[in-house]
């Protein structure tokens, strides 16, 4: 049994700045009705769905990150960051990332990886990646709001896009823009995938890459956001917490395996459905998180549901 089977069968059936070199600071109808247990979101937290109400991911740009612990399936981000994906794609199909540690870990704030040298200094061999913290939002990009927050540049609506937390310019000044577009950026909540890079340059993200344990505003707008992680959060806060060469004893966990589900024999799919996020059943388990008083939730405190096929 190969090491992606093991924990692919542990995954269903159990259920500020960032630099390369790690010198990151830690931020401070009814018989369609969903009744399964959905990844980090439970059945009973979720008002009733149709089997409509819920979507396949694109396998060509969908990643399996296999761990000790069991896999972290992260829908990837063309529309944001198209450079970045490509680069992830490339370097997962040359096995790359197989047996690369998460070298740099803080609890709270993020898990980082992706250097084969193991201490912060690697990069891959390909070329490094121009930046693409922001991106041009078409009207066509249905973006659910969810509430309104503080960013660089003033106050702006925050909400999803399929399962991405991300923050628009109104999408009403898309008919005074040459393109018809607005800027729209992601949001470092938990569960989202960044790119690293170096102090030196905001061009200079090669291959390692942060998984968010917790929210950090302070790198919104700041590094490229190319995934989120729609099943196996939970995971996430296992990942062993330390620095190499920094914390004596740390022994760093490993990314055993990482693939493009595109790739996966098909008896090794996952298939996980992710909530649409401009559905009715959505908008509903939003509302159900307003505060007694009627206050929005954050979008960081917002986990769009997921589920295995039924």
């Amino acid at each position: 049994m190969t090491r992606f089977t093991l924990s692919l069968m542990i995954a269903i059936f159990g259920g500020t700045l960032l630099f390369s070199a790690a010198c990151a600071k830690e931020q401070t109808n009814a018989s369609a009705q969903e009744t399964t247990t959905t990844s980090n979101v439970t059945s009973q937290t979720l008002p009733p769905s149709l089997n409509t109400d819920w979507r396949e991911l694109d396998l060509e740009n969908t990643l399996y990150i296999t761990t000790k612990y069991g896999v972290f399936v992260v829908e990837m981000a063309p529309e944001f960051a198209p450079n970045h994906v490509a680069q992830i794609k490339i370097l997962a199909r040359q096995k790359f990332y197989d047996d690369i540690t998460f070298h740099r870990v803080i609890d709270g704030f993020m898990n980082q990886t992706g250097d084969p040298k193991g201490d912060g200094t690697g990069d891959s061999q390909l070329p490094d990646i121009d930046a693409e913290f922001t991106f041009r939002r078409p009207t066509k990009m249905t973006m659910t709001t969810v509430a309104r927050q503080m960013f660089d540049g003033g106050v702006e609506a925050t909400g999803f896009y399929k399962s991405y937390p991300i923050a628009s310019k109104p999408i009403s000044q898309a008919i005074l823009t040459k393109d018809g577009k607005v800027e729209a950026w992601g949001v470092h909540c938990p569960g989202t995938l960044s790119m690293a890079r170096g102090p030196e340059s905001i061009n200079s993200a090669n291959s390692q890459f942060f998984l968010m344990r917790g929210e950090s505003t302070s790198l919104n707008q700041l590094y490229s956001i190319w995934g989120m992680t729609v099943w196996g959060r939970e995971h996430l806060t296992k990942i062993n917490v330390g620095t190499f060469g920094k914390d004596p004893g740390f022994i760093p966990d490993m990314m055993l395996t990482v693939r493009v589900a595109a790739d996966v024999p098909t008896a090794e799919i996952i298939p996980v459905q992710v909530m649409k996020t401009d559905s009715q059943a959505f908008k509903s388990y939003v509302d159900s998180l307003k505060s007694p008083t009627g206050k929005p939730a954050k979008v960081c405190d917002i986990t769009v549901p997921s589920r295995l096929k039924p």
